[in-house]
């Protein structure tokens, strides 16, 4: 029998508990795909469920999108076949592996303009990007957003994104060489934790950011706030600096009635309606996009992949390699 190679962690913590096992291949069920994987997409979340942030059953294989080449589909998939290049983002983890079987809904076939590498590292920031922006903030032309974590893989790709639909990008990051990354991916201003708020007000006459994107959670939640306008939007979707935690909802009438929220991508993708709506979005901003790969890494050394992105030694998006 066929067999693949996956990470697993049979119980949660830091990198460490990240180890390399063989597994049967399995054969595609009804209504799922198997794929060989050539490229592997990591995450912050991939490091939440297995530090326990978010709860995983165990053992649990991390990893919420690859690209690769399908091998085999089972009974009611007809928009792909054997041979097909593509890419997916699944509901739950399971990518850290050579092989995987997926539910086909989640798998669409790529152009042969999009690589494999830069469509593993970039399809599912760019459709968290898409619902961020587009459907979650409702940016418009002109809005002044602020995003945290700006020379990350998501950043830059906010960044981007935003400079598109012509918001006003101001780029939060931790060091001048991640600031002139943002720059350089579109973003108007780029400036330091440290200040953030004072910034970002200074930076617009005195009023405040409409919208603050913000990845990194515990330490900029009250910076952000305070970097708002009256009636200024907090879109929080990740915590790279640890969870939010309990907050006085008080605090958003007393800082100008603003509006906060903690969005999940698969209530924006839940339908296959919302998936078509999404992913055709995404397809038609790509060639605006640049997938910025700042890091490869061996499969077999996902826990050195981990440890540096909990650094934030990274810049762009990181790749496990099968």
């Amino acid at each position: 029998m066929a067999q693949l190679t996956a990470i697993r962690f049979h119980k949660t913590g830091g990198p460490e508990v990240l180890g390399a096992i063989r597994l049967p291949v399995t054969v595609p069920g009804p209504g799922e795909v198997l794929i060989r994987h050539t490229a592997i997409g990591v995450n912050f979340i991939d490091t939440y469920h297995r530090s326990g942030l978010y709860p995983a059953s165990l053992p649990c294989t991390p990893g919420m999108e690859a690209a690769g080449i399908v091998e085999a589909v089972g009974e009611g998939v007809d928009h792909l076949a054997p041979g097909d290049r593509c890419v997916y983002f699944a509901p739950s983890p399971g990518s850290y592996a050579t092989h995987r079987a997926v539910p086909g809904r989640f798998v669409v076939a790529l152009p042969e303009t999009v690589s494999d590498e830069a469509a593993a590292a970039g399809w599912l920031k760019a459709c968290t990007t898409e619902f961020l922006v587009e459907r979650c903030a409702r940016v418009q032309a002109g809005d002044r957003v602020v995003v945290t974590a700006a020379a990350g893989g998501m950043g830059l790709l906010l960044c981007q994104w935003l400079r598109a639909v012509e918001a006003q990008v101001i780029a939060v990051a931790s060091t001048a060489d991640k600031r002139a990354l943002a720059l350089a991916h579109g973003a108007e201003h780029a400036i330091g934790y440290d200040a953030m708020a004072a910034e970002v007000r200074a930076l617009t006459g005195g009023a405040g950011a409409d919208v603050v994107i913000d990845g990194v959670g515990k330490t900029t939640f009250l910076p952000a706030l305070d970097a708002l306008r009256r009636r200024g939007l907090l879109v929080s979707f990740g915590n790279a600096s640890g969870p939010v935690g309990a907050v006085d909802f008080a605090l958003l009438a007393q800082k100008g009635s603003l509006f906060a929220t903690r969005p999940r991508m698969f209530d924006y993708y839940a339908t296959s309606e919302d998936f078509a709506l999404g992913t055709s979005r995404v397809f038609a901003m790509w060639p605006k996009l640049s997938i910025t790969i700042g890091q490869r890494y061996p499969l077999v050394e996902a826990a050195r992949c981990h440890a540096d992105l909990e650094a934030r030694a990274t810049t762009g998006s990181a790749l496990l390699i099968p």
